[in-house]
């Protein structure tokens, strides 16, 4: 009996080692058939130390054919963090079109006698994220000019063009203060041209002298917001040591700590809480600004069927809005354009609806939805799921629709010091020979890195590459990592 069992044991380590050998030699045959910086790419991902415990979800396609040239966990669903963000534009693309435009409205349920609008005047949001001060000016000089100079009614701001759930599902409350966590509305605002909607900027400037509080700025200028100001000035040879937070669930911003003399201004983009009462405020602005005055109150309603349109504005395309929201990674703009997808397609503004719509664009397309989980639209959830193969099959198919150049040109491109150009690659792949060569998505969030684009190599040759890096003890560590993945990658 023994001696049967040693023999059975002995048969079984024997299939085990041939086994081991079997896929060991299978494992070197398909690494060694490649080219030599696929091979040096993939003994890279073994003998990195940061990707110790991490996973790394890589994959290579031929622009030209699609074939995969080189994977390694690429059908491993990870967190693509901003990556998603590909998916985003390339669903907005597909299901809105490049020359879509959001529209904001003024409308009264009254009537025009004399100079005096009798009634109430209605600011009705369409989710426009790009309206500016300039934009609300405008909107008031088309009601001066339409013979208003009194309004004998309310003054009442209209969000119900989406639903009235701010925050995406699994975005955290120490994201809302910043402008990455922005709250999303039918109804908002910018304050510049970067389009973060829903935010206003605070600059902290050191006093005049030594012991004086700091000068603060906030732009645009604002009553929605209150500003705590405890912020001194101290000696120059001294360190800055500022924070900035909103109290959860109010407009009050906490300035407090140091900034020494002559030391350059700090700006920080800050979220409001409740974004339409913002666009309110500025609209209310704007009237001042034309003598239009409003006799009733004013605060937040929703637009009677029976108003009629007394202004109207357009916001820029949707071919240009991508440009700040992936060259920037703005967040803001990926949840915005999921509800407006939901609004359009299936009558309700919504993420439920809006991520629908992202799925069923994607089966169109040719990418299995069913693979994924999609929570949010810019990629800022931890439960988001994505495979690197289905990002780069994406990018493959993308190639091949008409939007494409308006997709292309929304990436960053790798070592353009231009903002608006190499946006969050500008900084990174700078050597001379690879400049321009890169244009892809980044992404980061807490343990998770990823970059997925397209490059041109050394010898001409184009391919489509997607690196998710998750569960990093250090997302500062994923960028290094993917830099040196897509160095290797040019010499293909």
């Amino acid at each position: 009996m023994k001696r049967t069992n040693k023999m059975i044991i002995l048969a079984l380590l024997l299939i085990t080692a041939i086994t081991c050998i079997h896929w060991e030699t299978l494992s070197v045959d398909a690494v060694t058939s490649q080219n030599p910086a696929i091979q040096q790419i993939h003994q890279y991902l073994l003998n990195e130390p940061h990707l110790s415990g991490a996973i790394a979800g890589i994959s290579v396609r031929s622009a030209k054919t699609g074939e995969i040239i080189y994977e390694h966990a690429g059908n491993i669903r990870l967190r693509p963090a901003s990556n998603l963000k590909l998916l985003t534009a390339a669903t907005a693309l597909s299901s809105l079109g490049e020359e879509y435009r959001f529209r904001t409205y003024v409308l009264t349920d009254g009537s025009l006698v004399g100079n005096k609008l009798e009634g109430n005047l209605y600011l009705k949001g369409g989710g426009d994220p790009t309206l500016l001060q300039s934009d609300f000016d405008l909107l008031a000089k088309k009601i001066k000019k339409s013979g208003v100079d009194v309004v004998f009614g309310n003054l009442i701001a209209d969000d119900t063009w989406y639903d009235d759930e701010r925050y995406s599902i699994d975005l955290t409350w120490s994201d809302e203060t910043y402008y990455y966590g922005s709250a999303v509305s039918g109804l908002t605002a910018s304050p510049n041209k970067d389009y973060d909607s829903g935010t206003v900027i605070i600059e902290i400037s050191p006093g005049r002298e030594v012991g004086e509080k700091a000068r603060i700025k906030v732009t645009p200028s604002t009553n929605y917001v209150k500003v705590t100001n405890l912020a001194t000035t101290v000696n120059e040879n001294e360190k800055k040591s500022l924070s900035i937070n909103r109290e959860h669930g109010t407009n009050l911003i906490m300035i407090e700590g140091s900034i020494p003399l002559n030391s350059l201004t700090t700006k920080e983009w800050i979220a409001v809480w409740e974004p339409t009462g913002y666009a309110l405020d500025m609209f209310k602005q704007a009237l001042a600004k034309q003598d239009i005055h409003v006799i009733g109150a004013d605060g937040i309603g929703k637009t009677p069927e029976k108003a009629r349109v007394i202004a109207t504005n357009k916001s820029i395309p949707l071919r240009d809005l991508l440009v700040p929201f992936m060259k920037l990674s703005n967040n803001g703009h990926g949840e915005t354009l999921v509800k407006e997808m939901g609004r359009l397609h299936k009558g309700e503004g919504d993420w439920e609806k809006g991520l629908e719509v992202v799925k069923e664009e994607l089966a169109r397309l040719g990418i299995d939805s069913s693979r994924m989980v999609l929570r949010d639209g810019s990629g800022i959830s931890h439960v988001n799921l994505v495979s690197a193969n289905d990002i780069s099959r994406l990018l493959y198919i993308a190639q091949k629709q008409k939007w494409f150049p308006s997709f292309e040109h929304s990436l960053p491109v790798a070592g353009n010091n231009e903002r608006m150009i190499g946006g969050s690659l500008r900084n990174r792949l700078k050597s001379p020979d690879m400049v321009g060569k890169i244009k892809a998505k980044t992404g980061t969030i807490r343990t998770v890195s990823s970059l997925s684009g397209y490059i041109e190599t050394r010898s001409g040759e184009q391919l489509i590459f997607s690196i998710l890096l998750n569960n990093l003890m250090d997302d500062a560590y994923g960028k290094p990592i993917e830099d040196r993945i897509v160095t290797m990658l040019f010499e293909y």
